[in-house]
């Protein structure tokens, strides 16, 4: 292949690979939705809804025994409400419309594997990772949202995101070699290593706020939700007290890139691109606890996680490519 086919072929990668991405981003917030708001249950069978590949719009469409029905199946409080089914009927039609895009994001890198075969094999394990992610999605509906599936299930969509990056990490190879990194701060690469540890902390302390916020929620009910606070554990405090930590960790990596690199560089961009996410991350969680956790901030915050750890990855990966050009 020319070198001008190939850098077509880069190029069409790219593009449909962060069309994916947004796609997998979406994905993630429609699915913190269909959590926060209750939704997980609207469809009580999978992968029909009501034993419907397409779910009643009102109760009367059902049988009149339907909730006998569900309760012989394990699920006694089963009750339709239309707002909740069609939630989680347009997460599913996102999930599927997720795994043709991935599918073609495949197809696509195939054209790359004689520039880089890491972009091919990275595509096609997404791609089998979404089939993984779809009979996980099963088992969470069957299991009646068992917290530590559902906890799983968002950890497979995050390593998703991380392959995908990966892989397009890996076409802007050559992008990021043209950006040479060799006046940047010699205290960066230590301090990204820090933020990123920092961050997978917090991650993980939000994740046990996530589940303790279910345990709760099935505990006290939807109706004392402002009340939810007062029966969090100590790590929740932890947990909202390290993200100061965090966005100062990060507000100086950025300090660094900004006096080394300037404000055009890709990596400065990023970082700056970060520290917004972070912010955005740390309002939200502000409002959930001194606003009695709305639900509708629930999927904000999460989503801002996920961004976080995409961007992280992502700027580790560039700066590598810049570093290793330059040697």
């Amino acid at each position: 292949m020319t070198s001008e086919l190939q850098n077509l072929a880069l190029q069409r990668y790219r593009r449909m690979a962060w069309i994916t991405l947004a796609a997998v981003y979406f994905l993630i917030l429609v699915g913190a939705s269909v959590r926060a708001s209750g939704a997980g249950m609207g469809c009580p069978d999978w992968p029909t809804c009501f034993g419907q590949w397409i779910p009643p719009t009102s109760e009367a469409q059902l049988p009149d025994n339907y909730q006998e029905i569900y309760a012989e199946l394990g699920y006694a409080d089963t009750r339709f409400n239309v707002v909740k089914t069609w939630t989680e009927y347009t997460n599913r039609l996102v999930g599927v419309t997720i795994g043709f895009l991935i599918f073609l994001t495949a197809v696509f890198s195939w054209y790359c594997r004689e520039h880089d075969s890491s972009i091919f094999k990275a595509s096609v394990g997404a791609f089998l990772m979404v089939g993984f992610q779809g009979w996980l999605g099963a088992q969470v509906v069957g299991s009646n949202l068992q917290p530590g599936l559902i906890t799983l299930h968002m950890l497979v969509a995050l390593a998703l995101v991380g392959t995908l990056l990966f892989a397009v990490a890996q076409a802007r190879r050559g992008i990021m070699a043209s950006q040479p990194v060799t006046e940047i701060a010699p205290e960066f690469q230590k301090w990204l290593y820090v933020v990123l540890v920092l961050t997978v902390i917090q991650v993980a302390m939000g994740t046990q706020v996530r589940e303790m916020t279910d345990f709760i929620s099935r505990a006290q009910g939807e109706e004392l939700r402002s009340s939810w606070i007062e029966a969090m554990p100590w790590f929740f405090y932890v947990h909202r007290s390290f993200s100061a930590v965090v966005l100062f960790s990060n507000l100086w990596l950025g300090w660094l890139l900004v006096t080394s690199l300037g404000w055009q560089h890709t990596l400065t961009r990023l970082t700056l691109a970060m520290i917004a996410v972070i912010c955005t991350s740390v309002v939200s969680g502000a409002t959930l606890g001194h606003l009695g956790m709305p639900a509708f901030v629930q999927p904000t915050h999460l989503l801002a996680a996920s961004l976080l750890f995409g961007l992280q990855f992502l700027i580790w990966m560039s700066y590598r490519h810049s570093r290793d050009a330059a040697v």
